[in-house]
């Protein structure tokens, strides 16, 4: 989704450089999360942020991919910190508390066959606070949000909800069966064949996708080969609102 149409900028802040672990442990914190919990979360190992955060004389620094991996998992960019602004965001302040508008285009995302749209015409804005957005690990500049149509991701989402996109996750995590494993695969926004969606993304492997409804009417469909290419990943959805109507 274009941000072109966004105005103004937040100010320039200068880095501050901080050890590693100070970050992960701060991150944890903000979050309200444990190492062990924020592990199984995240799947990542709870051996990986715990030899990062020890303080027994053996924590170590971590490699790039684990240092990346770690990152991710926590909703930091690989520079470390919160998510950078990547282009002008209109802010605005209310009762002395700072939000950012996010765009909300005129797309509609299909919970069902799919939607065509010809374009991605900004037709209004909502106003998120800024350290809310920071909490969620979501750049203002590289959010969007679009209303819901269609009844195959009910009840989760109904017909003219509102969904807030996160377009820097356009890569869904390869995440095999387990049994242990109860959460369910995250919301997606895409573009299927040229027509607008909104699916759950559960990723087998690495050549396989899987597009799951929340409607039970809906059977799963599955794309891999040169079915892959018809897929374009938007963002994930990382939040929604229902619209109530009598």
């Amino acid at each position: 989704m274009s941000t072109d149409t966004l105005l103004g900028i937040f100010p320039k802040m200068e880095p501050v450089v901080r050890p590693f672990h100070e970050i992960v442990q701060a991150r944890l914190d903000e979050l309200g999360e444990n190492p062990f919990a924020m592990a199984n979360k995240a799947s990542i190992s709870y051996d990986k942020l715990r030899s990062v955060l020890r303080n027994d004389g053996r924590r170590t620094d971590p490699k790039l991919e684990k240092a990346r991996e770690i990152c991710a998992a926590l909703g930091l960019e690989l520079y470390i910190g919160p998510p950078r602004e990547t282009g002008p965001v209109e802010r605005v302040e209310i009762a002395g508390e700072e939000f950012a508008h996010i765009p909300l285009h005129q797309a509609m995302l299909s919970a069902g066959a799919g939607a065509y749209n010809g374009q991605e015409e900004v037709i209004d804005h909502l106003a998120f606070r800024k350290d809310w957005l920071t909490r969620m690990g979501l750049a203002a500049s590289m959010a969007g949000l679009a209303r819901v149509h269609g009844d195959s991701m009910q009840p989760t989402l109904w017909p003219g909800d509102m969904v807030l996109i996160d377009t820097r996750i356009t890569e869904p995590k390869i995440r095999k069966k387990d049994r242990r494993d109860q959460r369910r695969a995250p919301v997606y926004a895409i573009i299927d064949g040229g027509e607008a969606r909104v699916k759950r993304i559960e990723r087998p492997s690495e050549d396989v996708l899987m597009l799951i409804s929340d409607n039970p009417d809906y059977s799963p469909e599955f794309r891999q080969g040169d079915d892959l290419k018809n897929i374009r990943v938007v963002g994930k959805v990382v939040w929604w609102g229902h619209t109530v109507k009598e």
